[in-house]
């Protein structure tokens, strides 16, 4: 994760929620890697067979969001839908919202690594500044 210029995770949506495991690692992954996750690009990608796609598109997003890095868009949420294994493959819109969310991502990847080595990363303040709201 260090190395990479982004991260890309997919679930299955399981009660309007991402898959716990998945959830389980990401709060690790992100709470215990001590290194600079600004700029690397972040994108995710969520399968289910109705509902629950915009509340799972939203709670992944969120560990991109307060890390700094830039969430990668598409044509629509990344969804697909389908309730058995191979039915996904029929939802048309949904295949084309994720080929434009691969070339979405690999465009901002280079175009990041491209500002990265003309004009370095955004400054960062010295001291980070958090607010408790219970005084």
């Amino acid at each position: 994760f260090e190395e990479a210029d982004g991260l890309l995770v997919g679930t299955p949506v399981y009660y309007a929620q991402p898959n716990a495991t998945l959830v389980a690692l990401l709060q690790r992954l992100f709470y215990s890697t001590p290194f600079d996750k600004r700029m690397k690009v972040g994108a995710c990608v969520v399968c289910c067979r109705r509902g629950g796609a915009s509340a799972t598109f939203d709670a992944l997003n969120k560990f991109f969001t307060i890390s700094q890095m830039p969430v990668v868009s598409s044509q629509y949420w990344n969804s697909i839908h389908g309730q058995t294994p191979g039915e996904a493959q029929q939802d048309e819109e949904g295949k084309q919202t994720m080929r434009t969310l691969g070339r979405n991502m690999a465009f901002l990847m280079k175009s990041i690594a491209l500002g990265k080595e003309q004009q370095g990363l955004p400054e960062v303040e010295a001291v980070r500044q958090s607010t408790n709201f219970i005084r």
